[in-house]
């Protein structure tokens, strides 16, 4: 697990956010347990609420489900929910800002394509 970062963005978005990297990047399955609210209250040293309420939208969302008891799972289809949610918010959010700057610089599709294309090739 990765540690908490001083954001801005409150702590039980990022401990949200960090168990849906955890799927998104296969670290977690579906139907594999999660880590407890207590594993991550103690790896990141605050307060139980707080994890409480990260992990709390998790199941609100279906991502994650309680067995009572035992823990807290990864539902099935958990990862291409996650991966829908994030382009859409990609879309929404990144790229149509850097759509807008293009546009105001006078970058091409073409030569914004390009561009794209010689930074993927870049980070391999």
């Amino acid at each position: 697990m990765s540690q908490l970062k001083d954001n801005g963005k409150p702590l039980f978005i990022q401990v949200r956010e960090l168990i849906e990297d955890q799927i998104v990047n296969g670290h977690l399955k579906e139907e594999e347990q999660a880590p407890s609210t207590n594993q991550l209250v103690q790896f990141y040293k605050i307060n139980h609420a707080t994890v409480s309420k990260g992990v709390n939208q998790l199941v609100e969302q279906e991502i994650l489900y309680k067995k009572r008891g035992i823990g807290m799972f990864v539902n099935t289809g958990a990862k291409e929910k996650l991966m829908k949610k994030r382009k859409q918010a990609f879309i929404e959010n990144d790229l149509i800002q850097v759509l807008l700057e293009a546009d105001k610089l006078g970058i091409s599709e073409e030569e914004l394509f390009s561009l794209i294309k010689q930074l993927k090739e870049r980070r391999g």
